[in-house]
Order: structure tokens, then C-alpha cells, then sequence
């Protein structure tokens, strides 16, 4: 029987293939979505790994056993699946472990309209399902009758994927821009060439070619060490600016003419500014709590409401659901639109900061240096024997002080008139995370080292 507490994880299905997660067991995993989701009809994709197709294919023909009709759109990043799902109103399951090593595969699934699935959203039953099915001895339950088996097509929508994007975000009045793309052998190399084609661009590309093994770098644009060659190519190439996407092509990380990196909290003020004005200057904007104070002071300028939220994707997707917001933004270059399915994609956010940057004569450090108005520590990460134990220590330091407020919404948010910081816990490992802010380096520098010194005892 499959382990299946090892895959089965918060927002999505992830282990090593073939060891953890095969054809046998995607196809339990199909079938279980199905029965769960009561779908007559299921979209599923798949990034550039190897064991992609087959587990694709695997997953299809489980939910044709339960009487569903799969299409199958082959090679995509996510927001095109979140796009397939959205257009097409079918539940759909994506292949990709992300940037996560070439042994990994996984399965990110959603219901009609691009609406997650998690734990608390059908995961579970769905993992419930796969191990009654998995136990020794045990058969999946023939399909009802009534049904009959499921049919599987294949269907291409690269094409109205970018057409729909390109509808969002005008562009046909910008500048000519240079533009460096990264896809780090993901599905960026893709997705960006039909994109971006026709655009007044003139890209160039890096690390385009498919390769699930990763073969120049690993497609996790926010590690720093994975953007040193996008930065040498931006300078080299005088390029106006440069883009690095991650292996499933959903989130988007930005560098400027200088090569140095755009905060995502910087994007995510720059794109909510553009959202509000498409609205006319009203509307709800969802930040989680460890973006920059510049957001919500955009947010308020600009005429919207600004919304904080727990980190991670449902929370965000929750809130723009429950608001009606028009956009979210994460620190970690998740970005979300209401008019994309309350979705995350990287590839709209990247067209609002070219639409942005050749809509005027500056380069993009002068564009983004209004967005980007306080000294961050970025997230440091400490290994702790007792996260609780530790935790509590910062909180004990703190909470005497009458010149700071405390919230926990998500870990501790320690709030000065100067500075801020957060700590939280790892779910998944022995990790205490730490984001500080505050309105100059010095500052920034002192409250970093406090909090770590506490941390670290």
C-alpha cells in the first residue's frame, strides 16, 4: 500500500517518481477525483518532467473508469491549466512538482472555474478514496452503469490561453523594450513564445529548451543563486529589464536594467496601482501579511481597499472570493487576478510590468523605486530543535514593550511605528521563518539581529 501521509501534502500531491507516486497509483488518484468531484467532465496538463505524460495519461483513464470524459491539453504551466479550467468550467489536475528536483512529480488540482483543491476542499476525501482503493487485496468499485466509461481527447488551447491574457493587459501601445527571458528549462519556454509573439519585444531567450532535469539551474527563481545568470545576461544585453519564471511557469520574478532583483512586494504594489485604475479606482486588494507596508499604502492611494491575509495560496484565493477582490499578491511571486479565475499566473503579472515599463521613458529601478520604500530582510530561515519553545522566547522579549503591538493571524507580527517583523513556523520542517521590515537598513539590521539571536539561543 502507497504511503500516502508522505505525498499527500496541504494544497497538493508531491513525491518521487516512481518510488512514491506512479502510473498505478495516478490512476487511483483520477478516479478518486471523479468520484469526489462528481465530474462528468475533467481537463488535465502537464509540464516538461519525464514521468509527466505517462502520469497524465494514467490520471485521464482512472477518471474515464468513473464514467468521465478527460481532455487532455498535454504540455502547459499552470495558470494554462487554471486558464483550461476557467474557460472550459471543468475540474482539472496539472502535472508538475514546481521547482522541486527532477525525481519529484505531483499533482495540482482544482474544481470548475480553477477553484483549489486542498485539504479542507476535497483532498482528503480524495486521499481517503486512494488508500481504501490501495489496501492489500482491495479493487476500486466498478463505475455506476448509468454511466458507462469515460471518453479521452486531446485538445490544444496554448493559443487562446495567450489571447486571453493579452486581453487583460494593452500592450500594443508600449515602447519597444528589450526583454531577457529565464524559463530555467520549464514550461516558460513554452508558454512565453506564443505569449508574447506579435508584442513590440524583442526577447531574448535563456534556458528555453524543455528539460525536466534541470540541466543549468534549478527553476526556483527566488533562491538568489538561481537568478545570477539572468542578471549577467541582462547587464551584457543592455536589456531594458529580465524575467525568470519557476518549472511550472506560475509564478514570475522581475530584475531591473541594473540586473538587480524587483522585490515581489514592489510588483505587487505596481500591479495593484494598474488593476485599480483599470476599475476606476476602486476595488479590493488581498496582500498576506509579510509583504511590504508599501502595498497597503498603494492599495490606499490608488483608491482600493487593502485586505491581509495568512501566508499561502488558499488563504489568498479564499479572501479574493469572499471580497470579490480584483487582485492579490504574495512576497513569494504569486500574483492573482479576479479576471483569471482568482488564479494565480506569473506570465499577467509579468505583461502589467512591460505594459507599465513602456508606457513611459524611465527605466524600470526609476518605475519601481515608488513602489519599493522600506529596507527588508527577505525571508531567513532557522533550523530550531523546538519551534514552540523558541517562538515563545521572541514572543516573552516582546510583549512587555508598550511601544509595540502583537498580532498572531499567522505565527507572531511584532508592529513598531518603525519596523515589523514576523515569525513563523515551517509545517513541513524544524524551521522558524523570519521577515523583517522597518524604514531604514540601520533599523532593519538592528531588529534582524535581535530577533535572530533569540531565535538561534
Amino acid at each position: 500500500m502507497a504511503d500516502l501521509a508522505q505525498i499527500v501534502k496541504a494544497y497538493d500531491v508531491r513525491g518521487i517518481y516512481p518510488a512514491q507516486l506512479d502510473e498505478e497509483l495516478a490512476t487511483h488518484f483520477g478516479a478518486a477525483f471523479v468520484e469526489v468531484t462528481g465530474a462528468e467532465a475533467i481537463v488535465v496538463g502537464h509540464d516538461m518532467r519525464p514521468s509527466s505524460p505517462a502520469l497524465a495519461a494514467a490520471f485521464a483513464a482512472g477518471a474515464a473508469t468513473r464514467g468521465a470524459d478527460a481532455t487532455l491539453i498535454g504540455l502547459c504551466s499552470t495558470d494554462e491549466l487554471y486558464f483550461a479550467s476557467g474557460s472550459l468550467g471543468l475540474p482539472g489536475a496539472m502535472f508538475t512538482a514546481s521547482h522541486n528536483p527532477a525525481q519529484y512529480n505531483g499533482i495540482k488540482l482544482c474544481r470548475a472555474g480553477a477553484a483549489p483543491v486542498g485539504q479542507d476542499s476535497g483532498l482528503a476525501e480524495i486521499r481517503a478514496l486512494v488508500e481504501q482503493w490501495t489496501e492489500p487485496g482491495a479493487t476500486a468499485p466498478e463505475p455506476a452503469a448509468t454511466r458507462g466509461r469515460g471518453t479521452v481527447t486531446e485538445r490544444d488551447v496554448l493559443a487562446d490561453y495567450g489571447t486571453h491574457l493579452r486581453s487583460l493587459v494593452d500592450l500594443a501601445a508600449i515602447r519597444p523594450l528589450k526583454v531577457v527571458v529565464d524559463a530555467g528549462n520549464g514550461m516558460a519556454g513554452h508558454t512565453v513564445p506564443s505569449v508574447l509573439a506579435g508584442l513590440p519585444l524583442d526577447v531574448v531567450p535563456m534556458y528555453f529548451e524543455l528539460d525536466g532535469t534541470f540541466p543549468n539551474h534549478e527553476a526556483n527563481p527566488l533562491d538568489p543563486k538561481n537568478i545570477v545568470d539572468l542578471q549577467e545576461r541582462v547587464r551584457a544585453e543592455q536589456a531594458d529589464l529580465g524575467l525568470a519564471f519557476d518549472g511550472d511557469a506560475d509564478r514570475c520574478f522581475v530584475v531591473d536594467e541594473n540586473g538587480d532583483p524587483v522585490s515581489p512586494s514592489a510588483v505587487t504594489a505596481l500591479v495593484a496601482a494598474r488593476e485599480l485604475a483599470r476599475n476606476g479606482g476602486k476595488g479590493t486588494i488581498i496582500h498576506n501579511l509579510i509583504t511590504s507596508w508599501s502595498v497597503p499604502e498603494v492599495v490606499k492611494e490608488n483608491g482600493g481597499t487593502p485586505v491581509r491575509t495568512r501566508v499561502g495560496h488558499s488563504f489568498i484565493k479564499q479572501e479574493m472570493a469572499r471580497t470579490g477582490a480584483i487582485f492579490g499578491g504574495e512576497h513569494s511571486a504569486h500574483y492573482y487576478f479576479r479576471d483569471f479565475w482568482n488564479a494565480d499566473t506569473g506570465m499577467l503579472a509579468a505583461l502589467h510590468v512591460l505594459a507599465a515599463l513602456g508606457g513611459q521613458d524611465g527605466p524600470l529601478s526609476q518605475l519601481t523605486a515608488s513602489y519599493d520604500r522600506y529596507a527588508s530582510s527577505g525571508e531567513i530561515n532557522s533550523t530550531v530543535a523546538d519551534q514552540t519553545a523558541r517562538a515563545a522566547a521572541v514572543r516573552a522579549a516582546y510583549e512587555t514593550r508598550e511601544d509595540v503591538t502583537l498580532d498572531t493571524l499567522d505565527g507572531l507580527t511584532v508592529t513598531s511605528a518603525d519596523w515589523w517583523f514576523n515569525l513563523r513556523a515551517s509545517n513541513t520542517e524544524p524551521l522558524l521563518r523570519l521577515n523583517v521590515e522597518a524604514r531604514d537598513s540601520r533599523t532593519m539590521e538592528q531588529i534582524r539581529d535581535e530577533v535572530l539571536t533569540l531565535v538561534r539561543a
